[in-house]
């Protein structure tokens, strides 16, 4: 067994394990900034206004949520835009207001039904 050589070797080993590690890190790096911009492609801008109102997803209701019952509530009205996509809503019971991220907020389609206008009739003479 010879100690120089041997040492030699492990030089060459570190050294190859470095230019390893160095390859790594730059894929890495690419995958990540790869996944970002796909990430931000996806990422859908709300246009809400303040004075709308909206509808608030409730992400919390998971145990026995019940088959027909909406994880929607509100509606909400907007108060004040805080940036970054965060919105600040008030509740009409309460009158509390809080902050929330805009993703989990979608507009609220404030229809009344008119029976004037929608009146169908279900029998029809022939």
């Amino acid at each position: 067994m010879d100690e120089k050589a041997a040492g030699e070797k492990r030089l060459l080993q570190l050294e190859e394990l470095e230019k390893f590690r160095g390859n790594t890190y730059k894929n890495h790096k690419l995958y990540k900034e790869k996944m970002k911009k796909w990430h931000d492609k996806r990422i859908r801008n709300r246009d809400l206004k303040i004075g709308q109102k909206v509808l608030l997803f409730n992400s919390r209701l998971r145990l026995f949520p019940g088959k027909l019952k909406s994880r929607w509530t509100g509606p909400y009205q907007i108060v004040n835009d805080a940036g970054n996509g965060n919105f600040e809503i008030q509740g009409s019971e309460h009158g509390r207001s809080f902050k929330v991220n805009g993703h989990r907020l979608k507009l609220y389609a404030d229809e009344t039904f008119n029976e004037k206008e929608e009146s169908i009739p279900l029998s029809e003479s022939t």
